[in-house]
């Protein structure tokens, strides 16, 4: 990789564990003076954490990323207060060019119903169906007892126990959140008519928790509890993920190939402002409730060197961070998704008028 920053060159390579890693020449005398603070989705985090952790490790930036919630994130970068937003709820292209922000989609990934039922002994991952309308019905709080008749019916070799359904959702403005209902809005009449879709929406039944590692503490303590969080952190906490019925009618885990599946519909280059939204595609093996995440910058910065440093972060983890996603079970971005996003970035972000990223 070789890209001209300033003072800032891409061209000397090294070996760090993940094969050949690039990175920026004079990176500590550099880098390691830049300072980027971000904040926003905890559908990410996992990964952004440790990417941070690689890059500073690499270059000796620092990157504090705070798990607020893609409300927060959309409302900080608004507000100026940080460097870069981060949404797993798209903004549109009003609202982006109203604001002067620009945003581009950094991963992929999945949300996945989750549930506890330490009673049954039920542990394996996977082993309890739901079909869409009826994970709308037990949000809706029409389903209430796991021993329920329509959820008897989808499984009839697991001993459901006659226990309460407990719904755990978000308390803070999530983009989780906005691709979970997205989901629902698309399968559910009831639930469009009476809930819709939003960041944070009037929850019918249920208690809230922060964030998705506050969700999944949440249904990891709490017997009978049904739960959503990025996959992530399913795996993270080894919590019982259900298994759900697409749009091809097919039943299907959440997994790194069935993500994959639905984001191969993904039309970017047609989406102003990449706004895309994965909920609910087509595909025989496409896991219903997939999402992506997206950085939120503005237009017009201020300070070159920092928003040159940011980016060239965001570029090392497209070209070079492929496998720690993977491994966190997360979708890269496609790369020729990322050449339209730097070639974004080189017409839009600017200090004093001049392009910060030169294009190809």
């Amino acid at each position: 990789m070789k890209k001209v920053l300033g003072t800032i060159a891409m061209v000397s390579m090294m070996t760090a564990g993940l094969g050949i890693i690039s990175q920026p020449a004079c990176a500590k005398e550099d880098l390691s003076k830049v300072n980027v603070n971000g904040a926003g989705a905890s559908f990410p985090y996992p990964l952004y954490s440790k990417w941070a952790y690689k890059f500073n490790e690499l270059t000796g930036m620092k990157l504090n990323y705070q798990s607020i919630g893609s409300g927060g994130g959309i409302a900080q970068i608004k507000a100026k207060t940080v460097d870069f937003g981060a949404s797993d709820a798209p903004l549109k292209h009003e609202d982006l060019e109203q604001n002067g922000l620009i945003q581009f989609p950094m991963i992929m990934g999945g949300v996945v119903p989750v549930v506890n039922f330490q009673a049954a002994g039920l542990k394996e991952a996977g082993s309890l169906k739901l079909s869409n309308e009826l994970l709308a019905d037990i949000f809706l709080g029409k389903v209430a007892m796991w021993n329920d008749e329509k959820i008897k019916s989808l499984n009839p070799s697991i001993d459901l126990p006659a226990l309460e359904i407990t719904v755990v959702h978000r308390s803070d403005g999530s983009g989780t959140t906005w691709i979970f209902t997205n989901f629902l809005m698309k399968v559910s009449e009831e639930w469009k008519e009476k809930v819709g879709t939003g960041s944070a929406v009037s929850w019918p039944v249920g208690i809230g928790s922060k964030g998705n590692e506050g969700v999944a503490n949440y249904v990891k303590r709490v017997d009978g509890s049904i739960g959503y969080v990025e996959y992530a952190y399913a795996v993270q906490n080894k919590l019982t993920y259900v298994t759900l019925k697409n749009q091809a009618g097919n039943y299907v885990n959440p997994s790194i190939e069935s993500f994959q599946a639905a984001a191969a519909n993904a039309d970017w280059e047609n989406s102003p402002g990449y706004y895309v939204v994965l909920t609910d595609q087509p595909g025989e093996n496409s896991w219903p409730i997939t999402g992506a995440s997206f950085i939120i910058v503005h237009k017009e910065q201020a300070n070159k060197e920092l928003v040159q440093a940011m980016l060239t972060f965001f570029d090392w983890c497209y070209r070079n961070g492929q496998t720690m996603a993977t491994e966190l079970d997360y979708v890269p971005i496609p790369s020729n998704v990322v050449e339209m996003v730097e070639k974004t970035w080189s017409e839009n972000i600017v200090v004093g008028g001049k392009s910060v990223w030169p294009k190809k």
